[in-house]
């Protein structure tokens, strides 16, 4: 049967909705050799200019319209139908007025005609949303979508959804951007490679903006090979712009080269607007490399180039664009003592500009403030805009989310502790350490009622990690799948039942007996510096060795790992005493400076995120100390009033060695113990023991996920049991003993927030937690938990336990408490 050209057409449509451009270019090409119809063949013209237009063909797809424009006897409707196609011109060469005048026109004329209407508010939506007209743009989107119903037209009607999420990204609502473009994402993946990679390259703004911005990068490489493969020359470019602007924060001499590429990747596509674009984040890149005393193989841009740059961006009315470049060179120029003249110092903001450009603002003003001398008030300037951040952080109960949205306050952390360690005053040091350490700790979850699709996605997750040949499981397609919809429910569904207060130094000190000291140790860029507190006062010390102590961290993981397996024969004793040597320096360089100050007293540690994995208790300085890791002394004070006790509940994962042992030997300190082994140690067994006892102990193989620390877990009998799972937990145990491996070692983001499954039982509700972050020999655990058991069913205070535990037995390990320990 041969099909008709208006059957062609219309199959090449459906194939073009579909993004499968080389099918839609065979079938249009068809219909357009067997029909002479004027307005059939415009129509084919324009479709044929989509294809076009993806690869990024502007000047071909603008001719073909145009000339199918002189057709004679077009309708009106099929003149309309073009010139959408020509605002789309406009709009992928990033002229926003020109596409929108010519979308405005398409609309007019285009009548009831809602297959072609539908696409045409959903592009003139995209140059709203690009121009920063919001209204307007989710105006468009909501008649778009009822369009798309009219057609049957799922797959476009959720691409109308996908943009109606991404106008909330730009608004600042995370959580309903990603809600929408979850929505629409199932539709979308399951029709063609290129729509889930244009879905993806919106999805990874969304992460980028919530601080995830190592997920956002893998997100977008992958999308860019897509792209690549398809001829999509400006989607790729595109692509390669938000990669940059994500690796901006962190990777700036990575950001340089690849906005670099993209520019030029516009430019041969004659995408200006966008080669503009790109170019600014090129100049904040170097500009950034530079300001902090890094080298790259591009040089620094001079003022011309920075003015030149700037004034295009607002040619094309891209005020946010032009005031972060613009920013940037102004913190560069206050970081370096390099002094702004005239109208280029006037620091500008646009109306209604994002949180980011805002708290850029914020930066330049206190760096302006510290190289005028002025530290007290680049403390108040950098608090003004660390607590905006915090009113918009405040809404969110997900731990996930919380502390990766300290992200955007880093430069103003740094610049407030700096001016604070400056002050030499351990009030204001103390202020600062607090405030950066309770960022992300300031809301009090809400947990949510029990989602059945949420447990059986992290079912499925079980499942595939169980499954998985490599340690990178969760690279995995349905892994990587299951995993952002767990992400999408628990940042929408958590919410927020309150907020903490950050108490002061004076609290803190009236708080302390004679018997406790509280030690923060606080990052600068160039070393550290401590706060040692007492009840009879506080002082903020040096720590001057840090250069050693961080060549000294390098090697600490592999030493004590080697240490906990190679116990005896000839290399025993080597590396035994390789590890002694570097445990010593880490304790003369951190611990020697603060000992005048706390003495022999038990000691809580607020540890800043750059000693993760210190393990504080093997330390020569600390043994038979009583002490306690804690995210703050805020966390520490704030959760110290114990509950009823509700007895001790044990969880035994498989294939532990001495496993058994080790519970019964720590169960026979309490009387009617629950214990839980075998196939009975399910991860429902487990959460229900948990609501049940106030002392939980696990013994099981742990495993820590540094791409997704939500997704570290420990192995129970039906897999494992993320973190997912226990920050939804309604109820928790106030002592949780973990003997596993690595569980306790937790991934730092942004220098400043430290996440993993210690950090997730305290976010949950639990007091303390006694975990290590490394190996520990099966013979030691066993040992020595059995002990610290024993204090604990004494009534011993958990870190009262451990040291004594370790004292009796003789075992010097990196099991430690973290929370209130005492």
């Amino acid at each position: 049967m041969t099909l008709s050209a208006e059957e062609l057409y219309r199959r090449g449509r459906a194939q073009l909705n579909a993004g499968r451009n080389a099918a839609a270019r065979r079938e249009l090409l068809r219909a357009r050799a067997r029909t002479e119809d004027p307005n059939l063949l415009a129509r084919i013209a324009g479709s044929l200019a989509a294809i076009t237009i993806r690869q990024g063909e502007r000047a071909s797809a603008e001719a073909v319209c145009l000339e199918a424009l002189r057709l004679p006897g077009l309708s009106e409707a099929t003149a309309a139908m073009l010139y959408g196609q020509l605002g789309l011109v406009a709009l992928e060469r990033g002229d926003l007025p020109q596409a929108v005048l010519l979308l405005d026109r398409g609309i007019a004329g285009i009548g009831e005609e809602v297959e072609h209407r539908g696409p045409m508010l959903l592009n003139r939506s995209v140059a709203h949303m690009q121009a920063g007209r919001l209204g307007p743009a989710i105006a468009d989107l909501d008649r778009a979508v009822p369009d798309y119903a009219a057609t049957g037209d799922d797959i476009s009607r959720a691409m109308a959804v996908h943009n109606r999420g991404y106008a909330a990204l730009l608004a600042g609502e995370l959580v309903p951007a990603l809600e929408k473009m979850g929505e629409a994402y199932a539709v979308l993946s399951a029709e063609s490679a290129v729509n889930a990679a244009i879905c993806d390259r919106d999805r990874a703004e969304v992460l980028r903006d919530a601080g995830l911005t190592r997920d956002a990068e893998r997100t977008l490489e992958r999308v860019i090979r897509v792209f690549g493969a398809h001829r999509m020359r400006q989607a790729r470019a595109e692509a390669e712009f938000h990669l940059a602007r994500s690796l901006l924060g962190h990777e700036p001499e990575r950001a340089a080269v690849i906005s670099a590429a993209a520019a030029r990747r516009f430019r041969a596509v004659g995408s200006e607007s966008w080669a503009v674009r790109a170019e600014a984040v090129r100049l904040r890149a170097l500009l950034t490399v530079e300001a902090d005393g890094r080298t790259t193989d591009q040089r620094a841009p001079g003022d011309a180039a920075v003015d030149r740059v700037e004034a295009q961006l607002r040619q094309h009315r891209l005020r946010a664009e032009a005031a972060s470049l613009r920013l940037t060179w102004q913190r560069h120029h206050a970081q370096t003592g390099v002094a702004v003249p005239g109208p280029r110092a006037r620091i500008q903001v646009p109306p209604g500009a994002p949180l980011q450009v805002r708290l850029l603002a914020q930066e330049v003003r206190a760096a302006r403030a510290a190289a005028a001398g002025d530290d007290a008030g680049a403390r108040r300037i950098a608090a003004a805009g660390l607590d905006e951040l915090a009113a918009w952080q405040a809404a969110f109960g997900s731990l996930d989310l919380a502390t990766a949205l300290v992200m955007h306050g880093t430069g103003l952390l740094y610049a407030g502790l700096e001016a604070a360690v400056r002050s030499r005053r351990p009030g204001i040091v103390f202020e600062w350490s607090e405030r950066a350490r309770h960022l992300s700790q300031q809301t009090v979850p809400l947990r949510p009622p029990p989602d059945e699709g949420l447990a059986a996605d992290l079912a499925e997750l079980r499942m595939l990690r169980s499954e998985a040949v490599s340690g990178d499981w969760l690279a995995l397609p349905r892994a990587a799948e299951l995993s952002e919809r767990v992400r999408q429910r628990e940042w929408s569904s958590m919410g927020r039942a309150g907020g903490r207060e950050r108490i002061a130094l004076a609290e803190l000190q009236a708080a302390l007996d004679a018997d406790s000291a509280f030690v923060a140790y606080a990052y600068q860029r160039d070393g550290l510096v401590a706060v040692a507190v007492t009840a009879d006062g506080a002082r903020v010390v040096d720590i001057p060795r840090w250069p050693e102590t961080h060549r000294a961290m390098a090697g600490l993981r592999a030493d004590l790992d080697v240490a906990a397996t190679v116990r005896a024969g000839p290399m025993a004793e080597v590396v035994r005493r390789a590890l002694d040597e570097r445990l010593a320096l880490l304790s003369e360089t951190l611990l020697a400076p603060v000992l005048p100050v706390i003495g022999d007293r038990r000691l809580a540690l607020a540890a800043a995120a750059i000693l993760n994995g210190v393990p504080w208790g093997m330390l020569p300085a600390m043994r038979g100390r009583v002490f306690t890791l804690t995210d703050s002394a805020t966390q520490w004070l704030r959760s110290r009033d114990p509950a009823p006790f509700r007895g001790a509940g044990f969880a035994i994962g498989p294939r532990v060695a001495r496993g058994s042992e080790e519970v019964a030997r720590a169960a026979g300190m309490w009387p009617a113990a629950r214990v839980l082994g075998d196939d009975a140690a399910t991860v429902g067994a487990a959460t229900e023991l948990s609501a049940q006892v106030s002392v939980l102990h696990i013994a099981a193989h742990g495993r820590h996920a540094d791409g997704n620390p939500m997704f570290s877990g420990l192995e129970l009998a039906d897999g494992a049991l993320f973190g997912y799972d226990i920050d939804r937990m309604a109820r928790v145990p106030e002592t949780v003993v973990l003997s596993a491996c690595e569980v306790g070692r937790s991934s730092v983001r942004w220098g400043w927030e430290a996440i993993g499954m210690t950090r997730v039982w305290l976010h949950a509700g639990a007091r303390a937690v006694i975990a290590t972050p490394v190996i520990v020999a099966d013979d030691d655990a066993c040992e020595l938990l059995g002990a610290v058991h024993a204090g604990l069913a004494a009534g011993l205070a958990p870190a009262h336990a451990l040291a004594q535990a370790s004292e009796h037995t003789g075992v010097l390990s990196p099991f430690q408490t973290h929370g209130s320990g005492f």
